[in-house]
C-alpha cells in the first residue's frame, strides 16, 4: 500500500472540516450580501490554503497511522520482520518521505502562505465591510440606501410591482424635510445594473423649505405637489464589492516570509532602543532643571531642607512637586506605549517561530503515527483516528497555550512556540524505540496480567 494516496486523501478530508468550521465562523459575514459564486469561490479557496499548515500535520499522523496500522494486521510487518527485514529498514524511506514533506511545509509557510494570508485577509475584509443585499419587505422601513427611508404596504409576486409606497429623502441631510407618498409604484434595475429605478404612479411629494430660524419652524413654507408619474432613481454602487488597496494589508505579521519578519524585528529593537534612550534623557532634563531652581534659591539662616513648614510654603516644593507629577504621567504613558510595542514584536517574533515548528511538527507526528500504528496493528477508521486525533489535540492546546504565554509577554517567544515540538519529540522516539521492540505497549492483557500479580488471591 502505498502511504502518498491515503496522505492526499486525508489532507483533502482535514482541509474539508478545517474549511466547515471557517464557513461557520464567519457564516454571518457571507449570508445575504448578494456576493457572486466566483467571489465565495475565491474566498474559500485562499481560506484553505491558509489551513493548509494545520492540516498537513493532522494528516500526516493519521495516514501514518492507518498504513503501519494496516501493514501491522495483516501481518506484513510480522513477514518483513521474519525474513531479516527490521523495523528501521521498513521506516527508513517513509522517514526520507516525511522529512521531504517537512521541508515543503516549510517553503509553503515561508513563501506561498504569506501571499495567500494578503489575498484572503483582504478579500474577508472588503466582504465583511460589504452591505447586506437590496431586500425591501412589506410594512417595514428599509433604510440599506444612502439618503433614503423607503416603506412599501404590499409587494406582488413579481418583486417589481409595489402598493402604498412612502419614500422619505435625506439626502439634503435636513431631517425629514421632503417626503413622496404613491399608491402604485413599480421597480426596476438599470440595465447596466448600477441604478434601482422606481417609477411611482398617482402620489404626492411634500417638502418642507427651511427658511427662518429653528425656533420658527411653524413659518416655514410647506411645498406639496400632485403628480401621475414621479421616477426615482437610487445609486447601488454601495452594494457593489469594493476592493481595498492590498498594500494596506502587506505590512501585517502574517503577510511576510523570513526576511520581512527579521527585518520588523530588528526595526522593532531599533526603535525600543531609541524610545528608552529618549525617555532617561526626558528625566535626565526634568532633574537637571529642578536642581538648577534650587541653586538659583537664595540661602538664609534657617534653610528650607531644616523647616518643614517653611518647605511647604517654598515656590521650590511646588516646582518640584509639579515636575515629578509630569515626570510620573510621562512615564506612565511611556511604558504603555512600550508595553505595546513590545506585544507587537511579540507577535511578529511568534510569526518568525511559527515557519520553523508548523514543519517540523510534520516530521514529529510522523515519528509519533508510524510507530503507533506498528503497535497498535489495527487499520481502518476506527482506533487509529482516535489515538490520532488525541495526540494532535495534545499538540495543538499545547502549541495555543505557548503562544498565548508569548504574546502575552509571560514567556519568550522561542520558548512558547517550541513546547509543544519539545515535549512530543522524546513522546516520538519513545514511541520508536518501543516498535522497535516489538514493545505491547497497548496490550490490555498484559497490564491486568500485571496487576493480577500485585494484588494477592484470596483462597477460599
Amino acid at each position: 500500500m502505498s502511504p502518498s494516496w491515503p496522505l492526499c486523501c486525508y489532507i483533502f478530508v482535514v482541509l474539508f472540516v478545517l474549511l466547515m468550521q471557517f464557513l461557520w465562523k464567519y457564516i454571518d459575514d457571507l449570508v445575504g450580501k448578494g456576493l457572486e459564486w466566483y467571489v465565495i469561490g475565491e474566498l474559500l479557496f485562499y481560506a484553505s490554503a491558509t489551513l493548509v499548515p494545520l492540516a498537513l500535520p493532522l494528516a500526516i499522523l493519521v495516514s501514518s497511522i492507518m498504513t503501519l496500522g494496516n501493514l501491522a494486521e495483516h501481518y506484513e510487518l510480522v513477514a518483513a520482520k521474519s525474513a531479516g527485514i527490521p523495523l528501521q529498514k521498513i521506516l527508513r524511506p517513509l522517514l526520507g518521505a516525511a522529512l521531504a514533506i517537512s521541508i515543503m511545509s516549510f517553503y509553503f509557510s515561508n513563501y506561498m502562505l504569506p501571499y495567500t494570508n494578503l489575498k484572503m485577509g483582504s478579500l474577508l475584509y472588503d466582504v465583511r465591510q460589504q452591505k447586506p443585499a437590496l431586500y425591501i419587505r412589506e410594512g417595514i422601513f428599509y433604510n440599506g440606501i444612502d439618503g433614503y427611508s423607503i416603506k412599501i404596504g404590499k409587494k406582488e409576486s413579481d418583486n417589481q410591482t409595489l402598493h402604498n409606497v412612502m419614500i422619505y429623502d435625506h439626502t439634503a441631510q435636513k431631517g425629514n424635510t421632503k417626503v413622496v407618498i404613491a399608491e402604485k409604484g413599480k421597480m426596476a434595475m438599470s440595465d447596466d445594473e448600477k441604478y434601482l429605478i422606481v417609477t411611482l404612479l398617482n402620489g404626492h411629494s411634500y417638502e418642507e423649505q427651511k427658511q427662518g430660524r429653528p425656533n420658527e419652524r411653524n413659518k416655514n413654507p410647506l411645498l406639496r405637489n400632485q403628480f401621475k408619474t414621479y421616477k426615482i432613481s437610487f445609486d447601488l454602487s454601495t452594494f457593489k464589492l469594493n476592493r481595498t488597496n492590498e498594500d494596506l494589508f502587506k505590512d501585517n505579521y502574517q503577510m511576510l516570509n523570513l526576511d520581512q519578519l527579521e527585518t520588523a524585528l530588528d526595526s522593532f529593537e531599533v526603535q525600543l532602543a531609541g524610545r528608552k534612550s529618549e525617555m532617561q534623557k526626558t528625566v535626565a532634563s526634568y532633574y537637571m532643571t529642578f536642581r538648577d531652581s534650587l541653586l538659583k534659591t537664595p540661602a538664609s539662616n534657617e534653610t528650607n531642607f531644616n523647616r518643614l513648614d517653611t518647605l511647604i510654603s517654598d515656590p521650590v516644593y511646588e516646582s518640584a512637586l509639579g515636575q515629578a507629577r509630569n515626570v510620573k504621567a510621562y512615564l506612565t504613558s511611556t511604558a504603555d506605549e512600550m508595553d505595546a510595542r513590545e506585544k507587537l514584536q511579540a507577535r511578529f517574533a511568534i510569526e518568525w517561530h511559527r515557519k520553523y515548528t508548523l514543519s517540523i511538527a510534520c516530521f514529529i507526528l510522523f515519528l509519533i503515527g508510524a510507530p503507533l500504528g506498528a503497535i497498535i496493528r489495527k487499520g481502518g477508521i476506527g482506533m487509529p483516528v482516535v489515538v490520532s486525533v488525541m495526540f494532535f489535540l495534545v499538540f495543538h492546546v499545547m502549541s495555543i497555550m505557548g503562544e498565548k504565554f508569548a504574546r502575552e509577554g509571560v514567556i519568550e517567544p522561542r520558548i512558547g512556540m517550541w513546547i509543544a515540538p519539545a515535549v512530543l519529540l522524546p513522546v516520538g522516539l519513545f514511541l520508536l524505540y518501543k516498535a522497535t521492540r516489538d514493545s505491547a505497549l497497548f496490550d490490555i492483557e498484559l497490564y491486568s496480567r500485571f496487576f493480577k500479580k500485585l494484588i494477592p488471591s484470596r483462597k477460599k
